[in-house]
């Protein structure tokens, strides 16, 4: 007869092969779905201003403040794997380096399919800075809505749910907000 500890392993065993093939299985049954979201992406205003760093007193820098129209509906992204949706719009651009940088401005962390239809008129989360300092001889940006889906078992996905038309340019810095 088997001790009490060899019957034990035995059944964890069986138990945790059975959780991970399940687990397994869940994780591939996600690439089943293949789901594409819609939206729309325009920028109302762009303006940019001289502005102190906060680190040195005596440096000067641009801010950018980029207020946007989004909307977008992200519920096809979700099913039964699905634990949030990470979405963010960023600013792609050259700057006068040749660098190109891609800056995150607003950022969303959505976790039911109830609040994954997004229809807002908003201003930027984060500004928009340049580690030059300055946004003269920049190339104009594209900006963009990009997801992240983060299921519950498997690996992550990205995406892109909008993008403007038209490259915008940066305007001429300002001395005041006006």
């Amino acid at each position: 007869m088997h001790s009490i500890y060899a019957r034990a392993n035995g059944i964890s065993g069986l138990w945790s092969t059975c959780v991970m093939v399940l687990l397994g299985a869940v994780a591939l049954s996600s690439f089943l779905f293949n789901a594409d979201s819609k939206g729309s992406l325009d920028i109302v205003s762009l303006k940019v201003f001289h502005s102190k760093t906060r680190r040195y007193p005596f440096r000067n820098e641009e801010i950018g403040f980029v207020k946007f129209n989004l909307s977008a509906d992200l519920t096809p992204l979700f099913n039964w794997n699905t634990k949030q949706l990470f979405v963010y719009l960023e600013a792609e651009y050259t700057n006068a380096q040749g660098v190109n940088n891609t800056v995150v401005i607003w950022d969303r962390i959505v976790r039911r399919k109830d609040d994954a239809t997004i229809d807002i008129i908003q201003k930027e989360k984060y500004k928009l800075r340049d580690l030059s300092g300055s946004f003269s001889n920049v190339l104009p940006a594209q900006y963009s809505l990009k997801y992240s889906v983060m299921p519950y078992v498997g690996v992550l996905t990205y995406g892109e749910a909008a993008r403007t038309t038209e490259a915008i340019d940066f305007p001429d810095a300002r001395d005041s907000v006006s």
